[in-house]
């Protein structure tokens, strides 16, 4: 039976699961592996920080993610749609992991992140 996110230890399953997901994504996964060359061992405690901030607000993560897409869009110039699919897998992973108020709010948090960032980026 799926619960809520309740801790980091969830924060950590949802992270894993999604980026395992984008590692293979036929869409955006060029973006993180060709493009940005991520260095798993230290993006993916960055983004359990960063989503466990989001979520608990508990101040631990730094980090500039604009700075970071915008240096990733100068290398290879993203779209709306890549934004639009990128909300798309997150949540499909929420949905698949996970039910309850903080899943919810961890889905709308991500787009409004996802709408910021690409707005900032692209300006649109």
């Amino acid at each position: 039976m799926k619960t809520d996110i309740r801790n980091r230890k969830d924060i950590e399953l949802l992270v894993d699961t999604f980026y395992d997901t984008i590692k293979t994504d036929a869409v955006i996964g060029f973006l993180f592996t060709e493009v940005a060359h991520v260095n798993w061992e230290t993006h993916l405690p960055r983004m359990y920080d960063f989503w466990e901030n989001i979520l608990f607000y508990t101040g631990n993560y730094n980090g500039s993610p604009m700075q970071v897409h915008k240096e990733l869009h100068s290398k290879c110039p993203m779209k709306p749609e890549h934004f639009e699919h990128w909300v798309i897998v997150f949540t499909t992973t929420v949905d698949q992991l996970f039910v309850g108020e903080k899943a919810s709010e961890i889905k709308e948090r991500a787009l409004n992140i996802a709408q910021v960032i690409q707005y900032k980026t692209l300006g649109n």
